[in-house]
């Protein structure tokens, strides 16, 4: 349960702004996992669902360190961007979470009650934002494929952002 709070909490960082994650190698040897559509700026995997200049929420990068994120470590996330109009209570998102084929979470949450996890709290004002946030990862994290699955949209059904992270892998960890 604590991975998919985990999750959530990744992404709800992802969602008012972005996040990242990253492939674990059995020797050591890791790159940056980057996205191959409509990258999000910086070091992460995360894609737009669409093209983003409509959305409320326009984001200028997402930085993950260490990128990858690795089991047992601090996570931080580093994010930027920009609202083009304030966020008030009953925004909401969609959130899915797959491990391989198995959906490990697929739920609608109010978006106001699930960004005190990232101390943030609504209304999200017009502006610019940034967010700097440290999440401690569970240091048993099941190796395989993950994706993520992000839409978030106003109380009344306006687009905020859509972010995906579409290959996400953790590999068993050898010592």
């Amino acid at each position: 349960m604590k991975l998919l709070s985990t999750a959530a909490t990744f992404l709800l960082c992802v969602a008012p702004f972005s996040a990242t994650a990253r492939s674990l190698d059995f020797f050591g040897s890791q790159t940056p996992i980057k996205a191959e559509g409509k990258h999000v700026e910086g070091e992460n995997p995360l894609e737009y669902c669409s093209d983003p200049s409509s959305y409320i929420l326009q984001i200028e990068k997402v930085d993950l360190s260490p990128n990858p994120p690795l089991p047992g470590q601090t996570l931080t996330i580093e994010a930027k961007g920009t609202f083009n109009e304030k966020i008030e209570k009953g925004a909401y998102v969609l959130l899915e979470v797959k491990y391989g084929l198995i959906t490990l979470v697929r739920q609608r949450a109010d978006l106001c009650d699930q960004i005190v996890n990232v101390d943030l709290e609504c209304p999200l004002e017009k502006g610019e934002m940034a967010l700097t946030k440290q999440v401690d990862l569970p240091s048993q994290i099941p190796p395989g494929r993950y994706t993520v699955h992000a839409d978030v949209y106003t109380a009344d059904d306006r687009r905020i952002t859509c972010l995906d992270a579409p290959n996400v892998v953790f590999k068993r960890n050898f010592l």
